[in-house]
């Protein structure tokens, strides 16, 4: 049981922004709020770990200062983006409904 506490990690501290983060929001000042399933971290970053970050693949512009994470998308329903069962718990984002048939296309050329 120990080694298994060993293991665990403190997601606050060291959160993979590829793999933990559904979507993360840009404000002023370079602070981005990343948002995960059970967790919202405010982390202040440099320029180049921006533009970085911006530059990703997995990351995907809806609106303002807002990206989803394409890997965690679940569904595109009722102008929202789903991460995880659609349910009264699901973290959503809304999105413009001219952005939803590409999101759908990307999320279907990812599948493929």
């Amino acid at each position: 049981m120990s080694s298994i506490l060993l293991e665990a990690r403190n997601v606050y501290e060291d959160f993979e922004v590829e793999t933990d983060v559904l979507f993360f929001k840009v404000g002023d000042h370079d602070l981005v709020i990343f948002h995960g399933r059970n967790y919202n971290i405010k982390k202040r970053m440099s320029a180049e770990q921006l533009n970085r970050l911006l530059q990703s693949s997995s990351y995907y512009h809806v609106q303002g200062g807002v990206y989803i994470n394409l890997n965690k998308v679940t569904s595109v329903e009722d102008d929202c983006v789903y991460f995880g069962d659609k349910s009264w718990y699901a973290k959503r984002v809304r999105i413009p409904r001219r952005k939803q048939d590409h999101i759908r296309q990307l999320l279907n050329t990812r599948i493929s």
